[in-house]
C-alpha cells in the first residue's frame, strides 16, 4: 500500500519544513514541499495538519532477553513497546542465556527477528575470553 501523508511539519536534516510526504511500497519515495505539485495517484491520504514528521530513533543499546529469559521479556514484546515509542530501529545486546557468543548464536537471533519483530533490528555478539576467531 502507499500513503501520502500531507500538511505535515517534517524534520529532517537539521530543519523543520510544512512538506507532505509519499511513501511507496513502504519506502519513503518523495518529499513533497508545500508549492510543489505531486500526484499521489491511489494512495491512502493521512491529513498531518498540526503535527511534527520526525525521524524515527535508533536504540542502539536494548535488552530482550530472548533466548532464555522470555519472562522477563522476548524480540516481539519490546519491540512493540519501542515501535511504540517511536525507536524504528534497535540493537540488542548478547545478555540472554545462553549469551550470544558464537556466530550460530548469532544467526538465531536474527532468524527470531525476522519471524518476530516489529522494528528493525540487529545484534551484538559477546567476547569472551574465548571467542576471538567468533567475534
Amino acid at each position: 500500500m502507499n500513503y501520502f501523508i500531507k500538511n505535515a511539519i517534517i524534520v529532517n536534516e537539521g530543519e523543520s519544513f510544512p512538506a507532505h510526504l509519499y511513501i511507496k511500497d513502504g519506502i519513503i519515495a518523495k518529499i513533497v514541499r508545500d508549492g510543489d505539485y505531486f500526484d499521489a495517484g491511489n494512495a491512502q491520504v493521512v491529513d498531518a495538519r498540526g503535527k511534527y514528521l520526525i525521524p524515527g530513533v535508533i536504540d542502539e543499546h536494548v535488552h530482550f532477553r530472548e533466548p532464555g529469559m522470555t519472562a522477563k521479556a522476548d524480540i516481539y514484546s519490546e519491540s512493540r513497546a519501542a515501535v511504540a515509542g517511536g525507536v524504528t530501529s534497535y540493537m540488542e545486546m548478547p545478555n540472554t542465556v545462553p549469551q550470544t557468543t558464537t556466530q550460530a548464536l548469532l544467526q538465531e537471533k536474527f532468524d527470531l527477528a525476522a519471524e518476530k519483530s516489529l522494528a528493525n533490528y540487529s545484534f551484538y555478539i559477546g567476547a569472551t575470553n574465548d571467542n576471538l576467531d567468533e567475534a
